[in-house]
């Protein structure tokens, strides 16, 4: 459950209740609270990079402050770190349809969408069968991390 519990706070890239998150695990709200207890020791290790921060009962994994400066450096100047999150999502997928990155994501993804494909990171295609559009990573997006398919590959775990 803290694996799940972990995957949906990254994945999301904004607070989420508790209630949510009971909802998306499909679990009761002990087993959260559990998760949430166990990723807290987790992250209050001083060597990780990651937090696990709580404001009002809405939980999400933030990047330490402390680095924020370090990593503005690091990070292409055009994209916030939630629209990098959004592209991170698409890149492990390598094709998502929208739809089921808005699920993953929350509704903050549309706009995160329209500046990716706006800055040419992303690829957006209408979908044949379907009111979706297929999401896919571009050339730009390929120069720009340096990161091959057969890499996304193994992360993704999926062969293509």
């Amino acid at each position: 459950m803290v694996t799940r519990v972990e995957a949906i706070l990254y994945l999301k890239g904004r607070p989420i209740s508790r209630k949510n998150l009971t909802e998306i695990t499909n679990t009761d709200i002990n087993s959260i609270n559990k998760a949430l207890k166990e990723l807290k020791v987790k992250y209050s290790n001083t060597k990780s990079a990651i937090e696990l921060n709580e404001v009002n009962n809405f939980y999400c994994l933030e990047l330490k402050s402390t680095l924020n400066e370090f990593v503005e450096d690091l990070l292409p100047s055009e994209l916030r770190t939630s629209e990098l999150r959004t592209l991170a999502t698409i890149a492990i997928k390598k094709k998502i349809l929208q739809s089921d990155l808005i699920l993953l994501r929350g509704s903050g993804a549309y706009e995160h969408i329209k500046e990716l494909t706006n800055k040419n990171f992303i690829i957006k295609r209408k979908q044949k069968d379907g009111r979706s559009y297929w999401l896919s990573l571009s050339e730009k997006f390929f120069q720009t991390f340096a990161v091959s398919n057969e890499y996304l590959s193994q992360i993704g775990g999926t062969k293509k």
